[in-house]
């Protein structure tokens, strides 16, 4: 059974990017590190929250790579690698992390990026046994 809309993942992730954004607020620019232990996020969960509101246009990454509340920067990387993730599961279906990081040829933290991206659209659901597919 996949979830759908009002749970699993969409609920998780946007969530989890509205952590990040209230760890933000008035105090940005901070370092990946800092947000986390604010946000109480591990690694996966805070880049699938930064690919949600980079699609949301709400998160910016400057050159000493430290996140602030701005417009996104982030489009390109995080935009493009969903491109890709989105077609590897238009092709095999519903699919594992694992194997999506290995097809899209990208490291883990911007698959993890590209699913917040895909799960702001709605385009994405996971299901009981850890697999990926679009809705």
């Amino acid at each position: 059974m996949m979830e759908d809309y009002t749970g699993g993942i969409y609920t998780k992730f946007g969530e989890n990017a509205g952590k990040i954004w209230i760890a933000l607020n008035g105090k940005s620019p901070l370092p990946k590190k800092d947000i986390m232990e604010i946000a109480h996020l591990n690694d996966s969960d805070f880049h699938a929250a930064v690919g949600w509101l980079a699609r949301e246009n709400k998160i910016a990454k400057d050159d000493k790579g430290l996140y602030k509340l701005d417009n996104t920067n982030l489009t390109s990387r995080i935009g493009s690698t969903a491109g890709r993730v989105w077609r590897i599961m238009d092709i095999w279906g519903d699919v594992e992390f694992n194997t999506i990081t290995r097809l899209a040829d990208v490291d883990p933290e911007d698959v993890y990026a590209a699913l917040g991206w895909l799960a702001r659209e709605n385009k994405i659901r996971i299901n009981e046994n850890q697999k990926y597919d679009l809705k």
